[in-house]
């Protein structure tokens, strides 16, 4: 979706549809399939099109409004990018959470290795917090923010967290249409959380669901799995389950209903000047992170 923005960008301020194909050396037809596929996703029309001229829909002054200035960082970033590719070799030791690099994220480190063959790329994954300084490692990359004042942090992106189970699952079981029907159902959960805290994204209304699992884990990758078994009901941030949305397996429960965001951080020790590699790297997770979960 993120490149359908950007071509959006680009049309209005090429000032059309072909100038922005001859711009970004696009076909016509291409260019229009494009705005027409963004338009159908967001329910909105974004631009009057006549033979003459394009002009933005009052809908479309707000997303262009909302979306210019990130596809000018994300458009400088990549280009400044591709300046220092030819520049980057070495080693670069990254701490990770196995759970998401296993998930969302795996393809972006697929796709990092191959942009970037010189360098030596060491990712050590797990779920405990490795100390990134006694690991002489470059960069970590943490869920929610750090207190430490000896490292630096940038947030790259974050995700809701949200009820989930599979379509089997809930076929079996009584019919949810509230939270509180909750206490009817089978929960899998960690052992970090013991209670829900649920916001309505319509009414702002707020509930805490006190939870009794059926099953409890220390890795959120188990109660997936246990989820995707249709063992029951979880509360897990949307990037751990990215691919089973996208594939039906999972469905969300009480869709209305969210919990707190999962916020995703790079982080580096203080005092130290990051290097081009571990700058290439902490930018190119920043981007494919947004284009992944973005926010808004």
């Amino acid at each position: 979706m993120l490149d359908d923005i950007v071509l959006f960008v680009h049309i209005v301020q090429q000032g059309g549809l072909s100038q922005a194909g001859q711009y970004l050396s696009l076909p016509g037809a291409t260019v229009t399939r494009r705005l027409q596929r963004l338009e159908s996703r967001l329910g909105q029309k974004l631009l009057h099109r006549s033979a003459r001229q394009c002009t933005l829909t009052q809908q479309g002054q707000v997303y262009y409004q909302s979306y210019a200035n990130l596809v000018e960082q994300f458009e400088q970033t990549s280009h400044q990018l591709n300046q220092q590719k030819e520049q980057l070799s070495g080693k670069l030791k990254v701490l990770a959470p196995l759970n998401i690099c296993h998930g969302f994220l795996r393809p972006m480190w697929l796709s990092f290795t191959k942009a970037y063959p010189d360098i030596q790329l060491e990712l050590v994954l797990g779920n405990q917090l490795e100390d990134i300084i006694k690991n002489q490692a470059d960069l970590a990359l943490r869920i929610g923010p750090q207190e430490d004042s000896l490292l630096q942090q940038k947030k790259l992106g974050q995700a809701d967290s949200i009820l989930v189970a599979t379509p089997n699952y809930l076929t079996s079981t009584a019919e949810l249409k509230e939270p509180n029907d909750l206490k009817q159902h089978r929960l899998i959960g960690t052992t970090l959380r013991n209670k829900w805290p649920l916001t309505n994204t319509k009414t702002r209304a707020s509930y805490t669901h006190m939870c009794r699992f059926n099953s409890i884990y220390n890795d959120t990758s188990f109660v997936k799995y246990q989820i995707c078994d249709h063992q029951g009901i979880g509360l897990l941030p949307r990037f751990e389950i990215i691919n089973e949305l996208k594939t039906g397996k999972l469905v969300r429960v009480l869709p209305e209903w969210q919990s707190l965001p999962r916020e995703i951080f790079a982080i580096w020790p203080s005092g130290r000047l990051l290097s081009k590699k571990s700058v290439c790297l902490r930018d190119y997770m920043h981007i494919f992170i947004q284009q992944q979960l973005p926010e808004g």
